[in-house]
């Protein structure tokens, strides 16, 4: 038996029909946008095999949203470095950038909503102050994109083979690399566990 604090399950049919099990009514892709930003969790699932399928059901209420008349969030820039790390070695790192980046960005935002709420009614210097948050913000936004770009360099010290002709050093190095790897892989981890600390001490 589920407990009251699971997530709702969500079947998705078909026939592309979307099932709320919580309410026992169906449901539009528009409804679990809102179920979103009330804060509900949900899964979905295939109706008929059972698995879970909340990706891609997320990934296209972006798509519709997106494709809304003046919704549009994700700059092109953004969308073609991103479309760029699919495949790339970077590609393990950039779910957890993201996520805690919206994390500490989601928690300014609050911060930011309270200050606003606070600013009604009061004088227009004290309204005037609100822009010191959006500074915030921006800075932050700022300050996570360089901890981005230095864990990208981390990345990058694997060279890669046939590139720009031999290496200046001899080959040696080069067969020791197989056997150091785990070690190299064990590294990468901490440096993104770091980055992440970091990214939760701005928040």
């Amino acid at each position: 038996m589920a407990a009251k604090d699971d997530p709702i399950i969500i079947k998705k049919y078909a026939n592309r029909r979307l099932y709320n099990t919580g309410t026992s009514t169906y449901v539009t892709l528009e409804d679990l946008a809102d179920m979103v930003k009330k804060g509900e969790e949900f899964t979905v699932q295939d109706a008929k095999t059972g698995d879970d399928i909340t990706h891609p059901v997320l990934t296209q209420i972006i798509f519709e949203l997106e494709n809304k008349d003046g919704q549009n969030m994700l700059p092109i820039p953004f969308l073609r470095q991103l479309i760029a790390f699919y495949g790339d070695q970077m590609q393990m790192i950039v779910p957890s950038f993201l996520e805690q980046s919206m994390i500490a960005f989601s928690k300014e935002q609050e911060r930011f909503r309270e200050q606003m709420k606070g600013a009604f009614g009061k004088s227009p210097i004290d309204v005037m102050k609100i822009a010191t948050p959006i500074k915030a913000l921006e800075e932050q936004t700022r300050r996570n994109m360089e901890m981005f770009q230095n864990a990208m360099r981390l990345f990058t010290p694997f060279p890669s083979a046939g590139s720009n002709g031999p290496a200046p050093a001899p080959a040696e190095p080069a067969k020791k690399e197989a056997p150091e790897k785990p070690d190299d892989l064990q590294e990468l981890k901490e440096q993104i566990a770091a980055m992440q600390r970091k990214l939760d001490t701005m928040s």
